[in-house]
């Protein structure tokens, strides 16, 4: 199983998408600095997390996210509920949608 995902740093007030076979462990490296891209909007908070049966598909849901403007990403979520780890993450996401 293959994970695409959508993170939010509150610091950044920004989404960051990616893809990965092992979402906990990727997660980890986020908040740990380990990612370049990633190392000034620590932490990050899982917001929202979509199953691929390939990595291939994975890797096309990525790249149609990382395409869309922080309003669009909000409505994405907000859509797609299903793939939102926890109520506290689509209430702050409802919250953030509404600025």
């Amino acid at each position: 199983m293959f994970y695409t995902y959508i993170l939010y740093s509150k610091k950044l007030n920004s989404f960051y998408k990616g893809e990965t076979g092992n979402i906990n462990y990727r997660l980890s490296r986020h908040n740990n600095g380990y990612e370049k891209a990633t190392q000034s909007g620590v932490p990050w908070i899982l917001v929202w997390k979509g199953e691929k049966a390939t990595k291939s598909e994975a890797k096309l849901l990525e790249r149609k996210l990382k395409n869309l403007s922080l309003k669009r990403t909000f409505e994405f979520i907000l859509k797609y509920q299903e793939g939102v780890p926890s109520s506290d993450e689509l209430l702050l996401i409802q919250k953030l949608s509404e600025h």
